[in-house]
C-alpha cells in the first residue's frame, strides 16, 4: 500500500515506478484504486472508463488497463458533487454527504 496525506504528492508517480521495477523482476503486479477522484479519464480497449493514474500503473506493469483495477471513478462537477461510475455504469450525479 501507497499512501499520503495530500493530492499531487507522487503516490500514483510512485506505484507506476513499483508496477515497473517488479515486473521487470519477475513479479506478476497489477494496480489497484478502490476509488479514484478524477476527470482525466480513460476509455479501455473495451470502451469502458477509468482513471488514467491506474491505466499508467497497468501499462508499467506490462498489463492492458481493467476497470477491476479502478471499480469506482468520481468525476467532480462543482466542489461538493461528482458523477459517480461504477464498473463503468454512472450512477448518477451526488452531493458528497450522499456519496
Amino acid at each position: 500500500m501507497v499512501a499520503g496525506t495530500a493530492s499531487s504528492v507522487g503516490k500514483s508517480l510512485l506505484v507506476a515506478a513499483l508496477c515497473r521495477i517488479f515486473a521487470q523482476d519477475g513479479w506478476h503486479v497489477a494496480p489497484f484504486k478502490a476509488q479514484n477522484m478524477s476527470l482525466n479519464s480513460y476509455a479501455t480497449a473495451d470502451g469502458k472508463e477509468m482513471g488514467r493514474a491506474q491505466v499508467v500503473q497497468a501499462q508499467a506493469a506490462g498489463l492492458q488497463p481493467s476497470v477491476d483495477m479502478n471499480p469506482i471513478l468520481l468525476k467532480p462537477e462543482d466542489d461538493a458533487r461528482c458523477q459517480v461510475v461504477g464498473m463503468c455504469k454512472a450512477w448518477g450525479s451526488l452531493r458528497a454527504g450522499q456519496y
